[in-house]
């Protein structure tokens, strides 16, 4: 499986970052990292995984968002009381989480609560892509020179 992966490079680069920010315990790095310790361009290496990867948590967001009454009511189960409450928080200061939707086992879940308590769907992004940018590009400039004081 790993040599498939690797073997179709940027394609499965996109393809597992994608998954990885579902709700799929998955991780990217790994092969961010065999590709750039391969030759691939870090430039486009890094771009590749921080798009699939905020695609990835778009679709989660979306989720949320339209699956949210359900979610809420039967799923989860939270009252009325608890849901204002928890939106209101998150207006005030949840949003600024979303910064830390690479984190694992956090960041997947975040991603589902922007979309169930309504957030912008811009501000989502943005902050979402800034958080797996400096995720990707900060491993990137890592493992680049890590192989490079090894050399």
């Amino acid at each position: 499986m790993e040599a498939l992966l690797v073997n179709h490079g940027l394609t499965a680069l996109f393809l597992l970052s994608f998954l990885a920010a579902t709700l799929l315990p998955l991780g990217s790095e790994w092969l961010l990292a065999t590709l750039l310790l391969n030759g691939s361009d870090p430039a486009t290496a890094v771009a590749t995984a921080t798009a699939g990867n905020t695609l990835g948590a778009c679709s989660t967001y979306w989720i949320g968002l339209l699956g949210g009454p359900w979610l809420i009511t039967r799923a989860l189960r939270i009252d009325d009381k608890v849901r204002l409450r928890a939106e209101g928080l998150y207006r005030r200061y949840g949003s600024w989480s979303l910064l830390f939707s690479w984190l694992p086992v956090i960041g997947d879940p975040l991603c589902l609560v922007g979309g169930l308590l309504g957030a912008s769907f811009g501000r989502f992004a943005l902050l979402v892509l800034a958080g797996k940018l400096a995720r990707y590009a900060g491993l990137a400039l890592l493992v680049l020179n890590t192989s490079h004081s090894l050399n």
